[in-house]
């Protein structure tokens, strides 16, 4: 045993009530402010209980603000500045900097044979761009010219060296045509069932109004033709996502589902999700593009379902994070491999 434990066996039968009943009131007192003080080094305690109040002023009133500003202001103000040790005076010292000129060396004089000197003084622009695509001096030329050049063996370049500065020239890509679809007949041809009508194609149709998207997915539920749906950039929302996932639950026709590019958030993907595990038809969903990203949770639930739905075999979305996206292609192999074993059979 130590000499510190020895020191410490000594207080270990003191009774501390009969020491406080000895105490007097003043040390009492001196004793509750000793306890009174907290850990002054623990950051997690708030600055007002890390000791014990101090304090012998009473309180001047409630907080002012504007008074505090304006009294630190007026301290600052009258606060003198400290002089400087070197005063400024304006006064510029050293010579500025003058860049020497450099002086350029005259490049020496290549001499050719005279049969070559007169070829390249009668060499045209055309020929000129084709040499020097064979002497690798690609930045003399556009890609197009360079390229022509090596793999043909005839001149081809009509342009010359000039058009290096000159863009291709590309073909301008017209824009993509309006969506032609009557919104209002198909929903009439969703309701009465048509057998001819097995792809509803609403993509790019932003003037939708939301009632009648919702009409449409209510006709869906008991339509047994439609295999596709697809609302692509329609600026659909939750509300029409509540739909669609209402819909999923009673359909059993749909194979396909597109709701890219809308305006749907993690909670309307999240009720999609689950009812796809009560839909055994659906084959592709696809639900990328969304305005706002859907977070880690909703990946998480992708992944999932795409592990409990073996009938999914084409899903459309761009994974974040490396543990969903290797969750979600290990079943869609899976999903696609049962599917070749079932055609087989």
């Amino acid at each position: 045993m130590s000499s510190y434990q020895k020191e410490l066996e000594k207080y270990r039968d003191i009774d501390e009530d009969e020491i406080l009943r000895t105490l007097s009131p003043e040390e009492l007192e001196q004793l509750d402010c000793e306890l009174q003080e907290m850990d002054p080094e623990n950051m997690l305690l708030p600055a007002g209980l890390r000791q014990r109040d101090q304090t012998k002023k009473s309180p001047t009133g409630p907080l002012d603000r504007e008074a505090l500003l304006q009294y630190l202001e007026q301290q600052a103000l009258e606060v003198k500045e400290r002089d400087d040790l070197v005063p400024f005076t304006g006064e510029k010292k050293g010579k500025p900097y003058i860049q020497p000129k450099r002086e350029i060396p005259v490049q020496e004089q290549i001499t050719l044979e005279p049969e070559l000197e007169e070829a390249l003084a009668h060499a045209t622009d055309a020929e000129m761009c084709d040499i020097a695509a064979i002497l690798g001096m690609y930045t003399l030329m556009s890609n197009k010219q360079y390229y022509d050049a090596i793999c043909s063996g005839e001149i081809c370049n009509t342009e010359g060296i000039s058009s290096v500065v000159q863009p291709d020239k590309y073909k301008p890509v017209p824009d993509e045509p309006p969506n032609p679809t009557n919104i209002e007949e198909i929903l009439k041809r969703v309701r009465s069932n048509d057998k001819e009508l097995e792809e509803v194609n609403l993509n790019n149709i932003q003037d939708i109004p939301m009632p009648m998207l919702s009409e449409l997915c209510e006709a869906m539920k008991t339509n047994t033709y439609v295999r596709s749906f697809s609302l692509v950039a329609t600026r659909s929302g939750d509300p029409i996502a509540n739909a669609v996932a209402d819909m999923l639950r009673e359909n059993r026709s749909l194979q396909s589902l597109n709701i890219e590019s809308n305006f749907i958030s993690s909670t309307g993907l999240m009720a999609v999700l689950k009812a796809v595990r009560e839909n055994a038809t659906l084959t592709e969903l696809r639900v990328d593009n969304q305005r706002h990203w859907p977070g880690d949770a909703v990946e998480m639930e992708m992944a999932t379902v795409l592990e409990q739905c073996p009938s999914i075999v084409r899903f459309g979305y761009h994974f974040t994070q490396q543990g969903p996206r290797a969750r979600a292609a290990q079943a869609m192999t899976r999903n696609n491999e049962l599917r070749r074993q079932q055609k087989k059979r």
